[in-house]
């Protein structure tokens, strides 16, 4: 036989070879996010039910007409396509002036995912390590010791930690740290020496530095001051102001316009008025902008990691669905993919997965934990909620909220200012239901 025979067969077979190949399903693709646009899409487009989703409308609409809410705006996006940008109500019930979806809200502790965002842009600098003792970056935390309870005489009885906290229990609130709302003496502490009132944040850590952690590191889940100590971390590690560092890495990049710490004096007009419940449950005029202890009309002279910030519900939406894109924006890149994964992977050992531990209804529990700066629930129907896996959110003082869902490619932003209202949490969590029953297609 002739080499010229082997040859012949393989010219034969070549094109058939390749026609099969040619029509072989390619495997599955993760949606191509493309700039961002505002457009508002038919929700069918990508799944929804516009008819389930006037259910989304009338529990926003039931809490404006009922006095709940001054007003809303609320952002859905599915696959980066806006299929839902409403207002409802009033940005300020008094004058009657209708809130519009260039209204400025106070974010609150929805500024916590946004330092994490600015912890981890330094993580990838190789600026910290997850498993590093918080004292190597912040010396004055070298000799912390550990609130044992009280001896015979009300005195707080102290012992050394079992080993130094780290920056993963910092990132994760299982520190030790506090933010005083406890009745024990150490909780007391926060108070009487005015942690959160510091003038700077070198002052806040010096504070700090005194006060006992609340349990061993590691040992509980306790919502905290971690994140403003991170904001001075970042201060450190990157030799810029938090402000200056989000504006320049964040803010800008994203076009969150309006994102800050402060409301200049030209958009002041668009600053929502902020409310709480009252006895009878009825709205009550909150304290006017620019007055202590809080002035958003000029910057503060310690900007809160914690829950600082001011933005649009745009600002946030887009700061959210560069998350969602794994950690790009128009084609500015934030974030590596693996650590946006990093960033809003659980976190929290089994062993606090207990049911113990939490804030209003978001529990530490089984399926349901925390990411560096951000709620994950990692096992939805072990964690009794309908959002798709590797949801990660979190919320603010006022009532603002968010959530991002990595299976579903969902975001989801809402503005309302309503200071800790009974009704904030409820109103998250039933709208994470609302939405994800209107997902009627998820394959599209």
């Amino acid at each position: 036989m002739t080499t010229q025979g082997p040859i012949n067969i393989a010219r034969a077979i070549l094109p058939s070879l390749v026609l099969a190949l040619s029509i072989q399903p390619l495997p599955a693709q993760h949606p191509v996010h493309h700039a961002l646009d505002l457009t508002i899409h038919t929700p069918e487009s990508v799944g929804f039910s516009s008819e389930r989703l006037e259910r989304l409308h009338a529990l926003i609409q039931k809490e404006v007409d009922q006095k709940q809410l001054a007003g809303a705006v609320t952002i859905l996006a599915r696959h980066g396509k806006v299929v839902e940008y409403r207002t409802y109500g009033q940005r300020d019930i008094a004058t009657g002036v209708p809130l519009t979806k260039d209204t400025i809200f106070r974010d609150y502790s929805m500024t916590k995912p946004v330092t994490g965002v600015a912890m981890m842009i330094l993580y990838e600098l190789g600026k910290w390590f997850p498993n590093d003792p918080i004292s190597k970056y912040i010396p004055e935390f070298a000799n912390l010791k550990v609130y044992k309870g009280v001896d015979a005489d009300g005195k707080m009885i102290l012992v050394d930690p079992d080993h130094a906290p780290t920056m993963r229990e910092l990132m994760t609130h299982t520190a030790g740290f506090s933010y005083g709302g406890g009745k024990t003496p150490a909780d007391a502490m926060y108070h009487d020496l005015g942690v959160m009132q510091s003038k700077n944040l070198q002052e806040m850590i010096d504070k700090l530095a005194k006060i006992p952690l609340l349990y061993q590191p590691g040992k509980g889940w306790l919502y905290s001051s971690s994140m403003d100590i991170q904001g001075y971390i970042v201060e450190k590690l990157s030799g810029q102001s938090l402000p200056d560092f989000m504006h320049d890495h964040i803010f800008t990049p994203l076009g969150m316009r309006d994102a800050a710490f402060f409301v200049p004096e030209e958009k002041l007009k668009r600053f929502a008025t902020n409310y709480h419940g009252g006895p009878q449950g009825e709205l009550v005029l909150g304290p006017p902008p620019t007055s202590a202890p809080h002035d958003y009309a000029v910057p503060p002279s310690m900007a809160s990691g914690g829950g600082g910030l001011v933005s649009t519900a745009e600002d946030y939406y887009r700061f959210a669905q560069m998350l969602a894109n794994n950690g790009e924006l128009d084609g500015k890149r934030v974030l590596a993919p693996s650590t946006v994964k990093l960033m809003t992977s659980n976190h929290v050992p089994d062993s606090l997965l207990t049911g113990e531990f939490g804030i209003g209804l978001s529990v530490i529990r089984p399926g349901f934990g925390w990411g560096y700066d951000c709620a994950v629930v990692f096992d939805p129907p072990e964690a009794n909620l309908s959002d798709g896996k590797g949801t990660f959110f979190w919320d603010g003082a006022a009532g603002t909220w968010f959530w991002v869902d990595p299976t579903n490619d969902i975001v989801f932003v809402s503005m309302i200012q309503r200071m800790s209202s009974p009704d904030n949490h409820p109103l998250e969590y039933k709208s994470h239901a609302v939405v994800d029953q209107a997902l009627v297609d998820p394959a599209k």
